[in-house]
Protein backbone atom coordinates (compact mmCIF):
# COMPACT_ATOMS: atom_id res chain seq x y z
CA UNK A 1 0.00 0.00 0.00
CA UNK A 2 0.86 3.49 -0.44
CA UNK A 3 0.65 5.28 2.27
CA UNK A 4 0.96 8.83 3.61
CA UNK A 5 0.99 9.98 7.71
CA UNK A 6 0.31 12.84 9.23
CA UNK A 7 1.61 13.20 12.77
CA UNK A 8 3.29 16.06 14.53
CA UNK A 9 4.93 13.75 16.56
CA UNK A 10 8.41 12.78 15.63
CA UNK A 11 8.85 9.76 17.10
CA UNK A 12 5.18 8.07 16.74
CA UNK A 13 5.53 9.20 13.05
CA UNK A 14 9.10 7.82 12.46
CA UNK A 15 7.82 4.45 14.50
CA UNK A 16 4.86 4.11 11.80
CA UNK A 17 6.77 4.80 8.83
CA UNK A 18 9.42 1.86 10.07
CA UNK A 19 7.16 -0.04 10.78
CA UNK A 20 4.99 0.23 7.54
CA UNK A 21 8.47 0.10 5.67
CA UNK A 22 10.05 -2.97 7.31
CA UNK A 23 6.19 -4.90 6.17
CA UNK A 24 6.72 -3.96 2.64
CA UNK A 25 4.31 -0.39 2.30
CA UNK A 26 5.49 2.08 0.81
CA UNK A 27 5.00 5.59 2.85
CA UNK A 28 4.88 8.06 0.77
CA UNK A 29 6.18 10.76 3.46
CA UNK A 30 5.26 11.96 6.95
CA UNK A 31 3.68 15.51 7.79
CA UNK A 32 3.46 17.56 10.97
CA UNK A 33 1.04 20.03 9.92
CA UNK A 34 -2.43 19.85 8.82
CA UNK A 35 -2.25 22.08 5.84
CA UNK A 36 0.37 20.16 4.48
CA UNK A 37 -1.53 16.92 4.69
CA UNK A 38 -3.91 18.30 2.45
CA UNK A 39 -1.79 19.23 0.11
CA UNK A 40 0.15 15.88 0.24
CA UNK A 41 -2.58 13.96 0.18
CA UNK A 42 -4.28 15.57 -3.09
CA UNK A 43 -0.65 15.54 -4.60
CA UNK A 44 -0.17 12.13 -3.74
CA UNK A 45 -3.24 10.12 -3.68
CA UNK A 46 -2.29 7.23 -1.58
CA UNK A 47 -3.88 4.09 -0.85
CA UNK A 48 -4.64 5.06 2.83
CA UNK A 49 -3.49 8.05 5.48
CA UNK A 50 -2.84 8.14 8.88
CA UNK A 51 -3.44 11.47 10.62
CA UNK A 52 -3.57 12.84 14.25
CA UNK A 53 -6.78 13.96 14.86
CA UNK A 54 -4.71 17.09 16.58
CA UNK A 55 -2.60 18.34 14.80
CA UNK A 56 -0.73 22.55 14.87
CA UNK A 57 -1.41 24.84 14.72
CA UNK A 58 -4.46 24.72 17.39
CA UNK A 59 -3.98 20.81 18.61
CA UNK A 60 -7.88 20.22 18.80
CA UNK A 61 -9.45 19.23 15.77
CA UNK A 62 -7.10 20.21 13.07
CA UNK A 63 -6.21 16.95 11.91
CA UNK A 64 -10.15 15.64 11.12
CA UNK A 65 -10.92 18.74 9.42
CA UNK A 66 -8.18 18.38 7.25
CA UNK A 67 -9.39 15.04 6.78
CA UNK A 68 -12.19 15.74 5.90
CA UNK A 69 -11.08 18.85 3.76
CA UNK A 70 -8.85 16.15 1.60
CA UNK A 71 -11.94 13.87 0.82
CA UNK A 72 -13.39 16.96 -0.59
CA UNK A 73 -10.43 17.15 -3.07
CA UNK A 74 -10.47 13.02 -3.67
CA UNK A 75 -13.87 11.59 -2.69
CA UNK A 76 -13.30 8.81 -1.20
CA UNK A 77 -9.80 9.03 0.25
CA UNK A 78 -9.37 6.57 2.72
CA UNK A 79 -7.88 7.84 5.70
CA UNK A 80 -7.47 6.44 9.55
CA UNK A 81 -7.43 8.57 12.33
CA UNK A 82 -5.68 7.87 15.94
CA UNK A 83 -6.86 10.06 18.69
CA UNK A 84 -5.40 10.21 22.29
CA UNK A 85 -9.14 9.63 23.61
CA UNK A 86 -12.44 8.87 22.56
CA UNK A 87 -13.78 11.80 21.20
CA UNK A 88 -17.01 10.46 19.89
CA UNK A 89 -18.06 13.55 18.03
CA UNK A 90 -15.39 13.13 15.26
CA UNK A 91 -15.71 9.22 15.12
CA UNK A 92 -20.07 10.22 13.89
CA UNK A 93 -18.52 13.19 11.44
CA UNK A 94 -16.18 10.44 9.40
CA UNK A 95 -18.08 7.83 9.22
CA UNK A 96 -21.05 10.71 8.09
CA UNK A 97 -18.98 10.95 5.45
CA UNK A 98 -19.28 7.98 3.78
CA UNK A 99 -16.93 4.88 3.54
CA UNK A 100 -12.97 4.49 4.03
CA UNK A 101 -12.59 6.19 7.26
CA UNK A 102 -11.07 4.70 10.43
CA UNK A 103 -11.33 6.16 14.00
CA UNK A 104 -8.40 4.05 16.23
CA UNK A 105 -6.65 5.62 19.92
CA UNK A 106 -3.68 5.60 19.62
CA UNK A 107 -3.01 2.90 22.24
CA UNK A 108 -4.05 0.28 20.00
CA UNK A 109 -1.10 1.35 17.63
CA UNK A 110 0.88 -0.55 19.61
CA UNK A 111 -1.06 -3.75 19.30
CA UNK A 112 0.57 -3.86 15.76
CA UNK A 113 -2.04 -6.73 14.68
CA UNK A 114 -5.08 -4.23 15.26
CA UNK A 115 -3.57 -1.24 13.64
CA UNK A 116 -2.44 -3.56 10.58
CA UNK A 117 -5.70 -4.92 10.18
CA UNK A 118 -7.51 -1.56 11.00
CA UNK A 119 -5.16 0.26 8.35
CA UNK A 120 -6.20 -2.63 5.47
CA UNK A 121 -9.95 -2.41 6.27
CA UNK A 122 -9.45 1.32 5.64
CA UNK A 123 -7.77 0.93 2.36
CA UNK A 124 -10.12 -1.26 0.77
CA UNK A 125 -13.19 0.99 1.61
CA UNK A 126 -14.32 -0.44 4.87
CA UNK A 127 -15.10 1.06 8.51
CA UNK A 128 -12.86 0.48 11.26
CA UNK A 129 -14.10 2.25 14.93
CA UNK A 130 -12.14 1.50 18.18
CA UNK A 131 -13.67 -1.25 20.53
CA UNK A 132 -13.58 1.85 23.26
CA UNK A 133 -15.23 4.58 21.06
CA UNK A 134 -18.03 1.74 20.33
CA UNK A 135 -18.35 1.41 24.76
CA UNK A 136 -18.59 5.76 25.06
CA UNK A 137 -20.97 5.39 21.79
CA UNK A 138 -23.16 2.93 23.69
CA UNK A 139 -23.29 5.25 26.66
CA UNK A 140 -24.10 8.19 24.95
CA UNK A 141 -26.39 7.42 22.60
CA UNK A 142 -28.92 5.24 23.70
CA UNK A 143 -32.02 6.44 21.90
CA UNK A 144 -33.79 4.87 19.89
CA UNK A 145 -31.54 1.90 20.31
CA UNK A 146 -33.45 1.33 23.83
CA UNK A 147 -35.31 -1.05 21.29
CA UNK A 148 -32.23 -3.73 20.56
CA UNK A 149 -31.95 -6.43 22.59
CA UNK A 150 -28.46 -6.77 24.80
CA UNK A 151 -27.21 -9.68 21.34
CA UNK A 152 -28.73 -7.14 18.88
CA UNK A 153 -26.32 -4.31 20.05
CA UNK A 154 -23.07 -6.71 20.44
CA UNK A 155 -23.95 -6.87 16.54
CA UNK A 156 -24.73 -3.64 15.42
CA UNK A 157 -21.35 -2.54 18.12
CA UNK A 158 -19.68 -5.05 15.68
CA UNK A 159 -20.64 -3.50 12.63
CA UNK A 160 -20.03 -0.17 13.77
CA UNK A 161 -16.33 -1.27 13.82
CA UNK A 162 -16.53 -2.75 10.18
CA UNK A 163 -17.39 -6.48 10.25
CA UNK A 164 -19.49 -8.34 7.93
CA UNK A 165 -21.56 -11.38 9.08
CA UNK A 166 -19.40 -13.85 8.84
CA UNK A 167 -16.43 -12.01 11.47
CA UNK A 168 -19.17 -11.10 13.70
CA UNK A 169 -20.63 -14.80 13.54
CA UNK A 170 -16.93 -16.16 14.43
CA UNK A 171 -15.99 -13.78 17.34
CA UNK A 172 -19.95 -14.46 18.84
CA UNK A 173 -19.60 -18.56 18.07
CA UNK A 174 -22.85 -17.98 16.43
CA UNK A 175 -23.43 -19.13 13.34
CA UNK A 176 -24.12 -16.81 10.05
CA UNK A 177 -27.93 -17.55 9.78
CA UNK A 178 -27.81 -16.13 13.55
CA UNK A 179 -26.37 -13.04 12.76
CA UNK A 180 -28.00 -12.26 9.72
CA UNK A 181 -31.50 -13.11 11.62
CA UNK A 182 -30.32 -10.17 14.47
CA UNK A 183 -29.34 -7.81 11.70
CA UNK A 184 -32.59 -7.89 9.72
CA UNK A 185 -34.11 -7.49 13.57
CA UNK A 186 -32.12 -4.49 14.23
CA UNK A 187 -33.07 -3.00 10.35
CA UNK A 188 -36.50 -3.42 11.42
CA UNK A 189 -36.44 -1.70 15.34
CA UNK A 190 -34.30 0.79 13.99
CA UNK A 191 -37.22 1.83 10.97
CA UNK A 192 -34.88 1.12 7.96
CA UNK A 193 -36.99 -0.35 5.38
CA UNK A 194 -35.48 -2.82 2.47
CA UNK A 195 -36.50 0.15 0.02
CA UNK A 196 -34.79 2.37 1.51
CA UNK A 197 -32.60 3.90 -0.87
CA UNK A 198 -29.66 4.31 1.34
CA UNK A 199 -27.61 1.46 2.47
CA UNK A 200 -29.21 0.01 5.21
CA UNK A 201 -25.99 -1.35 6.96
CA UNK A 202 -24.54 2.11 6.80
CA UNK A 203 -27.96 3.81 8.05
CA UNK A 204 -27.69 1.08 11.36
CA UNK A 205 -24.47 2.22 12.03
CA UNK A 206 -25.21 5.78 11.65
CA UNK A 207 -28.02 5.61 13.80
CA UNK A 208 -25.77 4.10 16.36
CA UNK A 209 -23.59 6.80 16.25
CA UNK A 210 -25.93 9.74 16.53
CA UNK A 211 -24.94 10.86 13.02
CA UNK A 212 -27.33 13.43 11.32
CA UNK A 213 -26.77 12.85 7.72
CA UNK A 214 -26.84 10.07 5.46
CA UNK A 215 -23.22 8.85 3.68
CA UNK A 216 -22.96 8.19 0.06
CA UNK A 217 -20.49 5.28 0.68
CA UNK A 218 -20.75 1.81 2.00
CA UNK A 219 -19.57 0.52 5.11
CA UNK A 220 -18.15 -3.50 4.77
Amino acid sequence: MRILIAEDNALLAQGLSALLDALGHQVLGTVGDAGSFVTAAVAHRPDVSVVDVRLPPSFTDEGVRAALRAREHVPGLPILVLSQYVEDTYARELLADGAGVGYLLKDRVARVDDFLEALHRVAAGGTALDPDVVRQLFATHGNPLSRLTEREREVLAMMAQGYGNSEIADRLVVTERAVHKHVGNIFGKLDLPPEDSGDRRVLAVLTYLGAPQRPSGRVR
